[in-house]
């Protein structure tokens, strides 16, 4: 008996998942809960076992390529007497090889028969609702496609969704040439072209879709430091000893954040459609340059944690992104998102709302310099420990006062800082 393999559903929000490597090819045999192949999201990397003993008889797709939450990829033959009498044993490596690729070509060429550039595309009924993905639109506008034009254009893909090679393939027919957006992937004189890999493709795609859906504004707030930066140098050689890791501003922004969101709900918000979904939770998503790219690990229920808390629940969390061991469970759920772009010496940044946040805050360098400090018998000026805060928010949402208003009170918290280190 044949058991299918399926594109398996990860995560609430995903809707498909690409095959990075198949661990096991056609013929060989597999025991259940062996992993049979790894697949990327646009969160998380993961194994994917096999659900029974049987042996791989036929995989329908191919590493790279992406498809759809609950398409089939592949069959497990788990009847082990049939696979045993089956005529195909007694053909040779290469005839069962042969006898396979001819049987997927012929299923291909029938589920969709292949167009040929020199013709012109059939017009197909026009679909509602067909989902078109991020760099599919972006090749239309490039090329100025229209929607009812895109509707047109037969796709490949699960549900006839249509891919970045049915599009190209489209213009190629229009043109007679290979289109414009098809990049080389050769050399010319003093020009590489490098293929983006999974992880990169995906942060491209989400910060262009954040774009498209959120209306960014920015803010940025001034913040004194100094109490903090005293607080990490007294308490730095004790904590080190007693908690094994470095004391860093971060856990204090964090801690800042939590207080400031508990204030201000409305910032721990989403928006669904026409719909505020204001979370109860206080779930921290923290911006960590890993080595295979940018991921927004989180630091959930923050809310209930004290500083010391915190400060253990980010190291965790850090040294899961940056050695590759993070769950989907980890990267799930953020409310509200922080960055920290100030330990590369910027002392300003404008980030990209983490979606479904409605806001992104973020923290530049720290650097002193003189400062007029205001006194009730007149004012002075003092060397101070400064940075800039920045923060984009969603304007759907999220006006300018209370956008100020939460500035400011992270940047009272951060200033007045007077919870417990240790």
């Amino acid at each position: 008996m044949k058991t299918e393999i399926k594109m398996p559903k990860l995560g609430e929000s995903l809707t498909e998942g690409t095959v990075l490597k198949w661990w096991k090819k056609v013929g060989d045999s597999v025991k259940k809960d062996e992993t049979l192949l790894e697949i990327a999201t646009d969160k998380v990397d993961s194994e994917i076992p096999s659900p029974a003993d049987g042996i791989l008889v036929e995989i329908l797709a191919k590493e790279n390529e992406t498809v759809a939450v609950g398409q089939i990829i592949a069959y497990i033959e788990t009847d082990h007497s049939a696979s045993l009498l089956s005529p195909e044993k007694s053909l040779s490596k290469k005839e069962k090889t042969e006898k396979l690729k001819k049987a997927k070509d012929e299923k291909a060429f029938s589920i969709h028969p292949a167009v040929k550039l020199s013709q012109p595309v059939v017009e197909k009924k026009q679909e509602k609702n067909r989902f078109y993905s991020p760099l599919v639109m972006n090749i239309a506008r490039k090329e100025s496609i229209s929607m009812s034009e895109l509707e047109k254009i037969p796709g490949s893909g699960a549900g006839n969704r249509v891919s970045k090679k049915d599009i190209l393939n489209y213009l190629q027919s229009k043109s007679g040439k290979p289109s414009a957006v098809i990049s080389s992937s050769g050399k010319e004189k003093g020009i590489e072209f490098i293929p983006m890999d999974h992880v990169r493709k995906q942060i491209a795609m989400h910060m262009r879709q954040s774009l498209e859906t959120s209306a960014h504004v920015y803010s940025v707030s001034e913040c004194d430091m100094t109490g903090v930066m005293n607080l990490i140098n007294t308490h730095r050689e004790q904590f080190m000893n007693q908690e094994g890791f470095k004391l860093t501003i971060t856990p204090f922004v964090l801690y800042a954040v939590a207080r400031a969101l508990k204030d201000f709900p409305m910032v721990n918000s989403s928006i669904e459609g026409e719909n505020i979904i204001q979370k109860k939770d206080i779930n921290l998503g923290i911006a960590v340059a890993a080595s295979r790219g940018l991921i927004v690990p989180v630091i959930h229920n923050a809310e209930e944690k004290n500083f010391t808390g915190i400060a253990r629940a980010l190291n965790e969390i850090v040294i899961k992104a940056r050695e590759n061991k993070l769950t989907l469970k980890d990267i799930e759920g953020s409310t509200f998102t922080i960055t920290n772009y100030g330990i590369f010496g910027n002392i300003i940044g404008l980030p990209i709302i983490h979606q479904p946040n409605v806001a992104i805050l973020g923290i530049g360098a720290i650097k002193k310099r003189p400062v007029v400090l205001e006194h009730p018998g007149g004012d002075s000026i003092g060397i101070r420990s400064m940075t800039l805060i920045s923060m984009s928010y969603d304007h759907r949402l999220v006006d300018g006062e209370l956008g100020g208003k939460f500035m400011r009170q992270v940047v009272e918290y951060l200033e007045n800082f007077k919870e417990k280190i240790l």
